[in-house]
């Protein structure tokens, strides 16, 4: 997924589920998932979106 895609995406997620949501970079691309089921390396975290934050 491009990053311009993952962002869009996480913005949209953290609203709708209000909770906060990491964009993490992967191998070729870029996801998105909610910050509590996220174990990885923190360095893969491009930016962390925190609906409660506004």
């Amino acid at each position: 997924m491009s990053l311009t895609t993952a962002q869009k995406l996480a913005l949209n997620l953290a609203g709708m589920l209000m909770v906060c949501v990491v964009l993490i970079q992967v191998d070729g691309g870029y996801g998105v998932m909610p910050a509590d089921e996220f174990d990885g390396e923190p360095s893969s975290i491009v930016h962390e979106y925190d609906p409660f934050a506004r």
